[in-house]
């Protein structure tokens, strides 16, 4: 057994010691706590040595047999007649004996050499100095680095990218929409200046305080989330120097190797999307390899019994678990439900097929189970795989489950036709069971709970206006003009959310009980946190009809941003969202002077943006049957038949 000389402890080299003269326990008192700790290791080092030489060299006991005849060391028996092996035994003879006796002396000469070959490098370590010490502890760092580096920045196979188009241009010809457009660039600029300033490398904003601000959903290390959310709506806007001190910050800068537990799904949606994105209108390779080497920090959370994943992961030990709140230890719908997207791209991009195979896992999973009323509930357990609480939502908890069933299909070409009939089953249950008319003749999408209807709807549901417009062409019998109908439907409801408000900006959740419709009632659910789904859905209408009041609706909603005197409606902005350092949230939008929440969403960047400055940009960019957008806005291309290995094309395969 080799026993290496004192290896390094926690990345360090154990320093030097002077012992001082022969009289070894007389000065054990002088020396000091880590020389105590250094010759506590050797000593330890020496006692393995000795048990592991006990426990390896061979028993003399067990051989005795040997010095007796052998008359019981059996091997199988050979009958030369049969050719077969026979029960019957023969006995080891004597040169058998002695060939026996020559390897255990043999293996007892090769334990004392490394045991005092091991001794003696202890003992040269020991010689040595303390600074030649550190320039071998940085010797060997540097190498890891380098090592580390060399893998990081290995090359991905080359694959044909899909044929892009509508990566720039969108200009309008219409003078007034122009401008409307520059404005909201203007605010991009705005925005990403000040972030620039007073929270460069943090995670997000905090407008006001003027410094960085995070969360619990990107751990305990500042990972830039805003720069890699933005950098796609830089791109899109034209804001070339601007996206390019972002790349520089996450080529120097983006390490995935830290001790931080975070959310699988929100560095997913906004870290590989964007990161995916940035490299699909770039071209710039080190954003693809950026989103690689996170993917594969976040294949331990699929460690599970079931296959789901956990909702949290720590990047560098793998160790997963769940939300504390969450029911029953149970993943979250939305959460593991809003993977394929991003892992489609990925096993596409690297041709590691183990992206793919996860998020198809989790899909043949759910078709297997029982679903209640034919709707999904939001709590699975990874442990059992069964369901936690019987809740129901297309808001919050829920809604991006349904959104990637569509774009999974749209994604493909259209091809995969499994996605898009699990998209149609789980639209129909909505429909029978959650989508309700209110007395005053709104149509919303109130929420399961428990075998009953809750008619609450969340700011997160008012997506799915848009989700409906965009899934209503390939729909069942005909249907495409019912479901662009009820897509507009929902768009006007959560446009009356936003105008029953002092400050003409939605609530978090509104009710619709007796006389109460689309107010929210609890202080609790008054708050705006600069949330983009309402524009989001004005955007698909807007493409799919070209109605000018989404237009409409949509500059009422970004006139709240902007800090200009001609406001129609209602008070000037410094009393809303834009302020001096950024853009903020706002605690109750029933109050005629609210205060600010005082954060800088980084999805305010990715979406919120994005989506305004689409709005008021011409169909030829990104157009939607060539782009799909995950569902924090960041444009990933269609896989065309031709250019994927996942469409079951031998030719590519």
């Amino acid at each position: 057994m080799t026993t290496p000389a004192l290896l390094p402890l926690s990345g360090r080299r154990i320093p030097p010691l002077n012992l001082g003269p022969p009289s070894f326990p007389h000065h054990r008192a002088t020396l000091r706590l880590s020389e105590k700790f250094i010759l506590l290791l050797i000593l330890s080092a020496f006692v393995t040595l000795c048990f592991g030489a006990f426990f390896f060299l061979p028993d003399s006991s067990k051989h005795k047999r040997f010095d007796l005849g052998l008359e019981d060391v059996l091997i199988p028996h050979v009958d030369a007649g049969k050719g077969a092996k026979n029960p019957g035994v023969f006995l080891i003879h004597g040169p058998d004996e002695h060939r026996h006796r020559e390897e255990e002396e043999r293996l007892r000469n090769k334990i004392r050499a490394d045991h005092e070959k091991a001794l003696e490098e202890a003992k040269e370590k020991l010689r040595k100095s303390r600074e030649e010490i550190r320039a071998e502890i940085q010797t060997e760092k540097n190498k890891v680095v380098q090592e580390m580096k060399t893998k990081e920045n290995k090359p991905l196979p080359p694959v044909p990218i899909p044929n892009l188009i509508g990566i720039n241009g969108g200009d309008p010809e219409d003078d007034d929409v122009r401008k409307k457009r520059e404005k909201i660039k203007e605010m991009m600029k705005h925005a990403w200046d000040n972030y620039r300033t007073y929270g460069w490398g943090h995670n997000e904003l905090r407008p006001i305080a003027r410094k960085g601000h995070s969360t619990n959903i990107f751990g305990s290390s500042q990972m830039g989330a805003t720069i890699v959310d933005a950098l796609d709506t830089l791109f899109i806007m034209g804001l070339h120097d601007e996206f390019v001190d972002g790349q520089r910050w996450i080529e120097d800068n983006l390490d995935f190797s830290v001790n931080s537990e975070v959310s699988v799904f929100e560095v997913n949606i906004r870290f590989i999307g964007g990161l995916l994105a940035a490299y699909y209108l770039s071209g710039e390779e080190i954003f693809k390899i950026k989103a690689v080497q996170l993917a594969e920090k976040l294949l331990p959370a699929f460690n599970t019994p079931t296959g789901i994943p956990w909702a949290m992961v720590n990047l560098k030990s793998g160790v997963g678990r769940n939300w504390g709140w969450a029911s029953a230890g149970s993943s979250i719908l939305a959460e593991f439900g809003t993977l394929h997207m991003e892992f489609v791209h990925l096993s596409y991009l690297t041709g590691d097929m183990v992206y793919y195979r996860k998020v198809m896992h989790i899909r043949k999973l759910l078709q297997k189970m029982d679903r209640p009323n034919g709707l999904y509930p939001n709590y699975l357990n990874p442990r059992t795989g069964r369901w936690g609480q019987y809740h129901t939502s297309v808001g919050g908890l829920g809604d991006s489950f349904y959104e990637y069933l569509l774009k999974a299909w749209l994604m493909s070409d259209k091809t995969d036709h499994e996605a898009r009939k699990m998209y149609d089953d789980a639209v129909e249950a909505i429909e029978k069971h959650l989508i309700k008319k209110s007395r005053g003749g709104l149509i919303f999408i109130g929420e399961w709970k428990n075998g009953h209807l809750e008619k609450k709807m969340g700011h997160l549901a008012c997506f799915a206006g848009g989700m409906f417009a965009l899934g209503a062409d390939g729909s069942n019998k005909d249907k495409a003009g019912h479901y662009l109908e009820l897509g507009a439907e929902i768009a006007r409801t959560c446009h009356e959310s936003y105008d029953r408000t002092a400050l003409k900006l939605g609530p978090e959740s509104f009710k619709f009980d007796g006389a109460v419709e689309a107010v929210a009632v609890r202080q609790a659910e008054k708050y705006y946190i600069l949330r983009p789904e309402v524009i989001e859905t004005y955007w698909y209408l807007w493409r799919f009809t070209h109605d000018p009041r989404y237009r409409q609706w949509g500059w009422e909603a970004a006139l709240h941003f902007i800090p200009q005197n001609s406001c129609a409606i209602l008070q000037a902005i410094e009393k809303y969202c834009r302020v001096s350092g950024g853009f903020s949230g706002v605690k109750d939008v029933y109050a005629p002077t609210p205060a600010h929440d005082d954060v800088q969403q980084s999805f305010f960047l990715a979406e919120t943006l994005k989506y305004l400055y689409l709005l008021f940009s011409g169909d030829d960019l990104l157009p939607l049957d060539h782009w799909v957008f995950n569902t924090e806005a960041h444009p990933l291309p269609v896989l065309h038949l031709a250019n994927t290995t996942l469409s079951g094309n031998p030719a590519v395969r």
